[in-house]
């Protein structure tokens, strides 16, 4: 291997860390906030590619329609839930959230879909489909079940992945999409040339890191997510909504979810079926960094990142087999950390 090379996969490496990295902290925010370990994340990741890339075609997404469908789910839930204490200010609220935005945003996309639309409308767009999604699936799966074990939740989000898998083969088809890339500009770094869509992601996310920072250190809901992650029954006598925090932690790896797709979808196809091994990865970082530490998964992620591009150079077959194995050594290292726990004895 000569230097221009292990720069190539170096770039590679970073490239697909920095998306890793989104996902990573996605799933180190939702399991501090609900203690859920999101599986579902890969499909935000798959359903913001897709729909970018159907928008860019010039086509309405499916995704529009499963906003619509979730909501309706949601909106069923609620009325269900306010069977013996029925208020109006709830019940409005509801409509709202769950039926009049799915169907407005149904209305929106419509009417301003083409394949004449600017790269920024088609980013824009889906975003504001993609992101519903989140809190529909936390109301629908898991705010019944809120106060439920990990391990229940952990079976919980395995159902709902394979749920959102068979809806996006539905909504989308089988076949695979591109979409465009969303800079053309290149810039060389000495014998590497370093394309827009790199340029992109690199700059995207640095800025969503930035934002997620300044939105839990400077926001009044930041800092409620910080509190509720800390101690929730102490965020409950303080007086914040636990399943309020639930939504929001929800809409937050949805939006990053989609971010993460918009970004993937020009530089490889992607499938109705792709983000979930995307998704896995993120979630290595997350083990990594022990689905406590946001800096440690950020760091980790770039490791994933740079293993899987040296592991596609000299072993490509067993590229996801020595990607996951990085998780080994730090399960056997927390599981010596851990204290002994003695067995019961009947």
């Amino acid at each position: 291997m000569d230097t221009t090379i292990l720069l190539f996969l170096l770039q590679d490496g970073i490239t697909n860390g920095a998306i890793y990295a989104l996902l990573g902290l996605a799933l180190v925010l939702v399991f501090a906030v609900t203690r859920v370990i999101l599986i579902p994340q890969g499909e935000f990741v798959t359903f913001g590619a897709l729909t970018y890339a159907t928008l860019a075609a010039g086509k309405l997404p499916g995704t529009v329609w499963l906003a619509v469908l979730m909501g309706a789910i949601a909106f069923a839930f609620d009325l269900w839930s306010m069977r013996l204490s029925f208020r109006l200010a709830p019940l409005l609220r509801s409509v709202v959230l769950n039926l009049l935005l799915p169907l407005a945003i149904l209305a929106l996309t419509s009417a301003v879909v083409g394949p004449t639309n600017a790269i920024a409308m088609n980013v824009l767009l889906s975003l504001v489909i993609v992101a519903p999604l989140g809190p529909f699936l936390y109301r629908i799966v898991y705010q019944p079940m809120a106060e439920a074990s990990v391990l229940t939740l952990l079976i919980a989000s395995v159902g709902a992945h394979f749920a959102l898998l068979g809806l996006g083969l539905v909504f989308f088809g089988a076949e695979g999409l591109r979409g465009p890339a969303l800079s053309s500009a290149s810039v060389t770094l000495g014998p590497v040339p370093i394309s827009g869509q790199a340029l992109a992601v690199y700059g995207v996310t640095t800025g969503l890191i930035v934002a997620l920072w300044l939105f839990f250190g400077y926001t009044l809901y930041g800092k409620a997510l910080r509190a509720t992650a800390v101690n929730r029954i102490g965020a409950r006598l303080a007086g914040i909504r636990t399943s309020l925090s639930g939504q929001l932690a929800f809409l937050l790896a949805a939006i990053i979810g989609a971010v993460s797709g918009i970004l993937i979808v020009p530089i490889t196809t992607i499938y109705y079926d792709t983000g979930f091994l995307i998704g896995l990865k993120g979630f290595v970082a997350a083990i990594i960094g022990g689905l406590v530490s946001y800096p440690l998964t950020a760091l980790a992620a770039i490791l994933v990142g740079c293993v899987e591009a040296f592991s596609s150079f000299y072993a490509s077959n067993y590229k996801e087999a020595i990607v996951f194995t990085l998780l080994l050594p730090v399960l056997i290292l927390r599981s010596l950390a851990a204290p002994a726990v003695e067995e019961e004895h009947d």
